[in-house]
């Protein structure tokens, strides 16, 4: 009998959604939305990231500025702690979807013999 691998997969999103790491970082996402001291801070943080990555991404020279901005926006959202919570819970969160990855890549590290490599 053939399994169905996307069924499995939203079996697992499911699985995700109702996690209480996805549920700790959906309360805490929502109270930085609902300070706005701590939104506009969050905003403005996503927005320097996104203009660096896009910056990357099209090959330009990051200036000098554009760092200084960076590490000033990362510094004002470290004193927040609101945000800094919901980058504790987002931490928590990839190192689930990390150990999940591992899991899901066992198969073919096996075929491979990517473990038998010591």
């Amino acid at each position: 009998m053939a399994v169905n691998v996307y069924d499995q997969a939203n079996a697992l999103e499911d699985a995700l959604r109702n996690s209480d790491e996805f549920q700790n970082m959906k309360d805490l996402y929502g109270k930085v939305n609902s300070n706005p001291e701590s939104k506009q801070l969050f905003d403005e943080f996503r927005e320097v990231q996104m203009d660096l990555q896009q910056k990357q991404m099209q090959g330009e020279e990051i200036q000098e500025e554009d760092v200084q901005k960076a590490q000033k926006s990362a510094e004002d959202i470290e004193k927040d702690e609101n945000i800094k919570s919901l980058m504790e819970a987002e931490q928590k969160m990839s190192e689930l979807i990390q150990d999940l990855n591992r899991v899901i890549m066992k198969p073919i590290e096996e075929l491979y013999g990517l473990n038998n490599q010591n």
